[in-house]
């Protein structure tokens, strides 16, 4: 079944609030999550599998942990839950924490977490993922259920926060065939031209300024809470940006090589100022719609990712959702020309730490965690 609200309750009953700690496996964003906790003024906690991990976080004394947990498998990190709600631990997820512990795993973590562990059951899938960004108004490539009927360029995707790993491009079955490893779930995906660009928005349901969400369903009219966008990146992915070096698909595959899509490092990008407003209405929609997927649903909490494409027409289409913070975030640990525009040096990050600082100071923590 997994944590329930009553639990987290109850855990938080006994929690000394002074002393909250923010604990983070120290991989994907944890540099700018510790760095952010210790602006906000928190104790910090590193989650390790092995100590050799600890010794690069002295390189940023900005970043390193107050105090370290030292594992020796992420599955261990269930067993050591008591252990992080006597010292007031509130877990921040990242792509790492989903994908090592396994989203099962985390469903089950007896500790307070920042966000909506919910939500992560409709990132997990694709299908759920499209069901979700289609119901907020966002418009999506068309996905191909059959390979048998893929005459033109596809992008075929496995689940999960792998960082592009395993994902290749195919124009007809053969393709497809001979790149496919069918022992994981995937989705054939139409590959749209244009520029991709990754939006790193922030929900915040406790605050009352700024701009609103508005609901929809039974939620229409009310105003749901503040959204942000803190900043946006591209990705550099090894080794598909360097091919177009090389000659075409077909000449590359006469050498036995395939693009890669594995995510190396992220780049910060801003859009023209004309496609924010739609960017937005995207936004808003994700938002709206994440209260209506289910009954009682707590919606989305905290940071979430849009990631699009732009046509040469100028439109988006958004090919998935992450419904966390995400590694891209990282060149803004100082702030973006977006974030600064409220306050600077405000990184993801740190946002994160801010939303709980807030509501720690309005006694509404139970309504960002789970």
């Amino acid at each position: 079944m997994g944590v329930t609200n009553s639990n987290v309750s109850e855990w938080l009953a006994s929690y000394d609030k002074s002393k909250i700690t923010i604990g983070v496996v120290a991989s994907h964003s944890s540099l700018q999550i510790l760095h952010g906790a210790r602006q906000e003024g928190f104790q910090t906690l590193g989650i390790v599998v092995g100590e050799e991990r600890k010794r690069y976080y002295s390189a940023f004394p900005g970043a390193d942990p107050d105090e370290w947990l030292v594992l020796e498998n992420y599955a261990q990190l269930l067993e050591k839950a008591d252990w992080m709600r006597k010292r007031n631990v509130i877990v921040i997820p990242h792509g790492s924490l989903v994908e090592y512990l396994g989203s099962e795993k985390f469903k089950i973590l007896e500790v307070p977490t920042f966000g909506n562990r919910g939500i992560l059951h409709w990132e997990s899938s694709r299908s759920r993922q499209r069901t979700w960004l289609e119901k907020g108004g966002c418009s999506l490539p068309k996905i191909i259920d059959d390979p048998h009927d893929i005459d033109g360029p596809v992008i075929v995707k496995y689940a999960g926060a792998k960082g592009g790993e395993g994902y290749f491009i195919a124009r007809d079955y053969r393709d497809f065939r001979r790149n496919v490893n069918l022992d994981y779930e995937f989705t054939i995906q139409e590959y749209v031209l244009g520029c991709r660009y990754y939006l790193h928005f922030f929900f915040d349901p406790t605050a009352e300024d700024g701009f609103q969400v508005q609901g929809m369903g039974e939620k229409s009219g009310k105003s749901l809470g503040r959204l942000e966008l803190l900043s946006m990146d591209r990705r550099d992915e090894a080794n598909v940006d360097e091919f177009y070096k090389l000659g075409s698909l077909r000449d590359l595959r006469e050498m036995s090589l395939e693009p890669s899509f594995v995510v190396t490092g992220n780049q910060p990008v801003v859009i023209r100022e004309s496609l924010l407003p739609r960017a937005f209405q995207m936004a808003e929609g994700t938002v709206a719609s994440s209260f209506e997927l289910e009954e009682n649903s707590r919606g989305m909490i905290g940071a979430f990712c849009l990631e699009t494409i732009v046509t040469d027409d100028l439109e988006f289409r958004v090919f998935e959702i992450s419904a966390r913070i995400v590694a891209g975030s990282n060149p803004f640990v100082g702030g973006s020309p977006y974030s600064d525009i409220n306050e600077p040096f405000m990184s993801t990050g740190r946002r994160i730490s801010r939303c709980i600082k807030k509501a720690l100071e309005k006694g509404m923590l139970e309504t960002i965690l789970s």
